[in-house]
């Protein structure tokens, strides 16, 4: 759908009552959930996104909230009971949720929220601080195996995919999953902080959140978790390395409850055709992200099947 054949769309459904009259050619002010703090996947997305809605004139604004904690729970939590019957507020979620949610059952379910896409997916990538003295995956994995307890893993929420990756890593090497001593941090600002700082031993995280990082030399890559090696980065994925573990971390966005089908209808064509914009796509290139669109019904079933399969990954893996 051409630009101006939505735009006319808008101030048709305006017209009709199945969407406010400040829906027109202007754009309208839109709100955007972060369900984490400054500085991690969630938040560079979000931002990112709501530029494109932007740039794309389909908002006249953005306004961004930070909500952190619980993988997403605690945002999922306010979004649902404020913003009911808003279609015009989005909420940035993904993987990382989803592993929340199974593993600290919250009293908020994402059900109660309303699926619109899902956009990008995004590999971990396992860094140390440059002054450590393990070298490589295969030094962690040594010392794992020595003293598990000794390797802290810092990444997002319990749940998070690079806390799935990790528990994965150990059960493929042959040590108990459950023995990891995994670090969560509420956002990939103080993941990273903790990672510099020699808080934790090993960090996990999309490779957007640390390239600056392993660019100016203050942290060294030493696996990916993607099929194959990503563009930019000089590490070698856990495949390579003989270790059976390949695991996305995908993003999306979900409108609060009480919407109508009319209103959901033109808010999921509202977002596809802002991933369409030169904004998104410089987005993309900058970040190293992987386009990922699912809308629709399409994307309603994936993400039970993420459930099921989440699920199934921490169960095999010790985490539940």
């Amino acid at each position: 759908m051409r630009r101006d054949t939505f735009l006319k769309s808008l101030a048709a459904l305006a017209a009709t009552g199945a969407l406010p009259l400040t829906a027109s050619a202007a754009g309208v002010p839109m709100k955007m959930m972060i369900p984490a703090n400054p500085g991690g996947g969630w938040d560079t997305t979000g931002r990112a996104f709501g530029k494109a809605l932007q740039d794309a004139g389909f908002a006249s604004s953005v306004q961004y909230e930070n909500k952190g904690g619980a993988a997403g729970a605690l945002g999922l939590a306010q979004f649902v009971n404020a913003s009911k019957g808003d279609p015009h507020a989005l909420l940035v979620m993904g993987a990382v949720m989803l592993g929340g949610i199974i593993t600290g059952k919250p009293p908020v379910s994402l059900t109660q929220a309303t699926p619109i896409a899902r956009l990008i997916s995004e590999y971990n990538v396992y860094v140390v601080h440059a002054a450590s003295p393990l070298k490589t995956m295969k030094d962690v994995v040594d010392q794992l195996k020595k003293d598990p307890g000794s390797v802290k893993w810092g990444g997002g929420s319990r749940g998070a995919t690079e806390h799935i990756a990790a528990a994965m890593i150990a059960r493929e090497v042959g040590v108990d999953a459950a023995k990891i001593n995994y670090v969560p941090f509420r956002g990939g600002g103080e993941a990273t902080a903790a990672i510099l700082g020699g808080n934790v031993t090993i960090g996990g995280s999309g490779f957007s959140e640390f390239q600056p990082y392993l660019d100016s030399g203050k942290m060294r890559a030493l696996a990916v978790t993607s099929p194959a090696r990503i563009k930019g980065l000089n590490a070698p994925t856990l495949k390579e390395l003989g270790i059976n573990v390949e695991i996305g971390n995908w993003r999306g966005v979900y409108a609060p409850p009480g919407i109508s089908a009319e209103q959901r209808k033109t808010l999921t064509e509202l977002v596809v055709q802002a991933t369409k914009s030169k904004s998104w796509a410089e987005s993309i290139e900058k970040n190293g992200w992987t386009p990922a669109l699912l809308a629709g019904p399409e994307f309603d079933a994936f993400v039970d099947r993420e459930f099921a399969t989440l699920r199934a990954i921490m169960v095999k893996s010790g985490m539940i």
